[in-house]
């Protein structure tokens, strides 16, 4: 199976293209819902987040106060270390293990920190999201209700614009409110069919020659 790493930095619009593809029937995995379901109650990562943080970051149920957490690891670099080296790694093998269970030509793994996170590997193509950097800062301020500072910084936690276009084996315009993005998907959709039969074919042509 063809396996498709969805990203691009915050605001770019990849949920709306996630949910295009979705609509066509391609599953879809998510790592951030996977992060969220690796630190509910009950799960193993909570446990460590709870011993590398202390108490203040749960709930008076036990479970993450995730609000509190962001607070920590945005005020501190080390912080924000310290969480990504319990969650990533969980969340790599986690997403591993779901794309084995799936039986579609291909997925789209959506994982905004993919390059950020080193999760290249786990995928076989990539499609970045892109607009503006303008564009980018005015939709996340209006979502998320954050300040222009906090927006900017949070931007500059990710590599750049640049860097994610020129690691593209696909890019995606999302700079235009209008029927152009259902028809961009399509075409890219087309494409992963019929790369998904290249790789199914290569795989066939090589166990026969073994």
């Amino acid at each position: 199976m063809l396996k498709v790493g969805l990203t691009g930095g915050i605001g770019c619009g990849k949920t709306t293209i996630a949910n295009l593809f979705a609509g066509m029937g391609v599953p879809i995995l998510d790592a951030d819902q996977v992060g969220r379901e690796l630190t509910e109650k009950g799960q193993p990562a909570l446990d460590r987040i709870r011993e590398e943080f202390g108490p203040q970051v749960l709930n008076s149920d036990g479970s993450l106060d995730r609000c509190r957490l962001k607070q920590i690891i945005f005020a501190d670099a080390t912080q924000k270390l310290k969480l990504e080296a319990i969650l990533h790694p969980l969340i790599f093998a986690a997403l591993i293990a779901k794309t084995g269970q799936l039986d579609s030509p291909y997925c789209i793994i959506s994982i905004p920190l993919l390059f950020e996170t080193k999760m290249e590997s786990i995928v076989d193509r990539i499609l970045v999201v892109d607009c503006p950097l303008e564009l980018q800062i005015d939709r996340v301020k209006k979502r998320d209700k954050l300040t222009i500072e906090i927006v900017k910084s949070i931007i500059g936690s990710q590599v750049t614009r640049d860097y994610r276009r020129s690691h593209a084996d696909d890019l995606l315009n999302n700079a235009q409110a209008d029927n152009t993005l259902a028809e961009q998907v399509k075409k890219l959709h087309n494409l992963y069919i019929y790369l998904s039969a290249c790789q199914h074919q290569l795989t066939c042509d090589q166990q026969n020659h073994l």
